[in-house]
């Protein structure tokens, strides 16, 4: 037999046959793998994979104490990326069909087949090679034509959509004219702003405000400046943001919200960079650079006259949506892994994983607060766990939640429609779990009176919430 390419990370046999174990393990060696543990007890198993950083598993399915089957089903949900080999003395196909379908990579029969031991190792570490090179690939896509991909790094992503947004911020960043940052809540508008003002190499500072809610006086004030008397208790002149970002960034969040006042006096900086300080005829000139960002929609705020159309054009010289969680999943499990790294090092905790289960059930979902709600949710449950692996348990109420006031909405009166949607439907088993729950509340917990409700059997509720709770 030929060696084959060596595993960069240990192979670990659990089994407590000693004989076995040798076996297993020389033939592992013969194959070329020399970095091979063993172990007799089940119970110790989790704790090596962890400790060693074990790349491949060799697991015996009958064992005392902890099964392998159990075993495997543990290793499926906080190790992923480990690939497991069963061992077994019968050749019973529902066992292997069921090791398949919980995570396995293959299986072998005792006595041990050596030239198919060496086949399905061959085919391990190809499979883990190629495994590597993709995750390498998707990581480096992010830095694929960029000049300088380490702006972007507190972006955390490999979504194609995204770096498509990265060179766009790199081709318009070293202009002076304004940009604007559209998205829904909780996407990470103001990375973007840094970016392009770490960008844009300016020497000044990037000043940045909300002017959700500001009225025309404190924004004038705010942005402006005043000269001394302007007003009761403005006994000395202050400048305002725009002259704090000479020669840098200022940036305006939330525009959308801006006073029809406030617009106009925007919309003259915007033309000429000229200002007025409040109290004052005499204007000031700013070299500032403005990056604005909003939520919401402002060529429709625009038709209803709520927003300067003028002032609408000239902020969007340059204009960058930031798309939604929803539409970009594929980072999902690369910002689960990003966020419990965060908590861990933050509150010194040990390594936390998701499971396969919390991370489909999050598939689900339509995340209205995006990336910040999904920090959330993620340090909420990180916080909660009883042990290592994240479990759909912690997120189901605060999903059923949130599905509940943002999907099902209020039916109208002349409408025949027992329920009515908004853009973002819930899956099919968290609208089950709603009509339960409401159920169960008009029912106040009674089963067979939600049963009624549903149409369906008292039985079969309780089937249901078992299944739920299960």
């Amino acid at each position: 037999m030929k060696p084959i390419a060596l595993s960069a990370r240990p192979v670990l046999i659990v089994d407590d046959d000693t004989f076995s174990l040798m076996i297993t393990s020389k033939a592992l060696q013969k194959a070329g793998l020399k970095k091979i543990l063993t172990c007799m007890d089940s119970r110790q198993a989790m704790e090596m994979v962890t400790h060693h950083q074990v790349g491949m598993v060799f697991l015996d399915l009958v064992m005392p104490h902890l099964g392998g089957e159990e075993l495997l089903q543990t290793l499926s949900e906080r190790y992923p990326e480990i690939l497991v080999i069963i061992l077994t003395a019968t050749e019973a196909v529902d066992t292997a069909v069921r090791c398949i379908q919980a995570g396995a990579f293959n299986y072998l029969t005792k006595p041990i087949d050596f030239e198919r031991l060496f086949t399905i190792v061959k085919n391990a570490l190809a499979l883990q090679e190629l495994q590597q090179e993709n995750q390498a690939l998707r990581q480096s896509a992010c830095s694929a034509d960029l000049h300088r991909p380490e702006v972007f790094a507190d972006i955390v992503t490999h979504s194609v959509k995204m770096l498509q947004i990265f060179r766009y911020v790199e081709s318009i960043a070293g202009t002076a004219e304004p940009v604007l940052i559209t998205g829904e809540t909780g996407v990470g508008k103001d990375l973007f702003a840094q970016a392009i003002h770490s960008l844009s190499n300016r020497r000044g500072a990037l000043v940045a405000v909300n002017v959700a809610g500001l009225d025309d006086i404190v924004f004038s004030d705010t942005l402006f400046g005043h000269s001394k008397g302007a007003f009761t208790g403005a006994e000395r002149v202050r400048g305002g943001l725009i002259e704090q970002a000479s020669s840098g960034t200022l940036f305006l969040d939330e525009i959308g919200d801006l006073t029809a006042t406030s617009q106009s006096k925007l919309l003259r900086l915007l033309q000429g960079g000229d200002y007025f300080p409040l109290g004052s005829d005499v204007p000031k000139h700013s070299d500032a650079r403005v990056i604005s960002a909003t939520h919401r929609n402002l060529w429709q705020l625009a038709q209803q006259e709520k927003f300067r159309q003028d002032l609408n054009f000239r902020l969007r010289t340059h204009h960058l949506h930031i798309p939604p969680l929803r539409e970009r999943l594929d980072d999902l499990p690369l910002l689960i892994e990003h966020f419990l790294t965060e908590f861990t090092t933050r509150f010194e905790k040990p390594r936390l994983r998701a499971s396969k289960a919390l991370i489909k059930l999050l598939e689900g979902y339509s995340f209205p607060g995006n990336i910040r709600e999904l920090r959330m949710i993620v340090f909420d449950a990180a916080t909660r766990t009883p042990t290592n692996t994240l479990s759909p348990r912690l997120l189901e109420a605060h999903l059923n939640q949130a599905s509940m006031s943002s999907a099902v909405a209020t039916t109208p009166t002349n409408s025949n429609t027992p329920l009515g949607f908004n853009a973002h439907l819930p899956t099919l088993k968290q609208a089950t779990d709603l009509l339960i729950q409401e159920a169960l509340r008009r029912s106040n917990g009674n089963q067979t009176a939600a049963a009624k409700l549903l149409g369906i059997s008292q039985q079969a509720l309780s089937k249901r919430l078992k299944s739920r709770d299960g």
